[in-house]
């Protein structure tokens, strides 16, 4: 049996988490709890340069958020 993420010539998709992180995943499998589709089904290259042109900052979204309301906030 081969191993589907080895795989160049199946179709994929890009899943997305809550925290905005993004996966290359065969479409024929099962989207894990906690992901859902943001683009595809398409070729594992189309679907790679949607994550990469798309995932432009790679933390988390709670770090975001974090770090942006710190940045809001004015010394004591």
């Amino acid at each position: 049996m081969s191993n589907p993420f080895e795989d160049d010539s199946r179709d994929c998709l890009a899943l997305v988490n809550d925290e905005e992180q993004y996966s290359l995943w065969p479409a024929d499998l099962t989207v894990p709890q906690g992901w859902r589709v943001a683009h595809g089904p398409a070729s594992a290259r189309e679907i790679a340069d949607y994550i990469d042109q798309t995932w432009t900052d790679q933390r988390p979204k709670s770090l975001r958020d974090a770090m942006a309301g710190q940045a809001g906030r004015s010394p004591a």
